[in-house]
């Protein structure tokens, strides 16, 4: 049975955790879209390594005030778990303004618990903390192709800027900028 679910802020016992996520999502959202050695790696001890060290930095030592890194959690028989995480912060595109432009960096929610409202409780409670922090639009990067992370989001009202940019993992991968105004 699911009890109590919550979004709140990341702690350091929560990043090995946030790194399961990670690997979780990404083998989902971009498993189709790369090359199958690519998608091993990404679950691999040496990327694994630097995805704990990267999100143990984000939290010692965030580049602003204004970066944050929040988990969802969810209860079950009495045991509160994270079901997943938000990174977000000023934008870092040369043609946005970092005072009023933010970009969510991640957002991801355990495959296997989708479609149980986590993500939408993530991405709310990561534009309540953007218009907290004063800032009046949102982008996010999300792959070109149609994939869950992309319909997740233009579900709920972003839609394409005509940013486009191009990943080299081993082979391009297109992606596309969605914004959102919350101000």
């Amino acid at each position: 049975m699911s009890g109590a679910q919550f979004v709140r802020p990341a702690r350091p016992s929560d990043v090995d955790t946030v790194v399961d996520v990670q690997v979780a999502s990404w083998r989902e959202v971009y498993g189709g879209l790369l090359p199958g050695e690519v998608v091993a790696e990404i679950g691999g001890e040496e990327a694994r390594r630097g995805f704990h060290a990267q999100w143990s930095a984000a939290l010692e030592s965030p580049p602003t005030s204004r970066h944050r890194l929040v988990v969802a959690t969810d209860e079950n028989d009495g045991v509160r778990t994270v079901v997943g995480f938000a990174a977000f912060g000023p934008a870092g595109d040369p043609d946005l303004w970092p005072a009023t432009a933010a970009e969510i960096f991640a957002l991801h929610v355990d495959p296997a618990l989708t479609r149980r409202g986590h993500g939408g409780r993530l991405l709310n409670a990561t534009v309540d903390h953007l218009v907290e922090d004063g800032f009046v639009i949102a982008y996010v990067w999300v792959p070109e192709a149609d994939n869950a992370l992309r319909a997740f989001f233009e579900s709920s009202g972003w839609a394409p800027d005509g940013a486009r940019r191009v990943i080299d993992l081993g082979s391009e991968l297109p992606m596309v900028r969605l914004h959102a105004g919350i101000g």
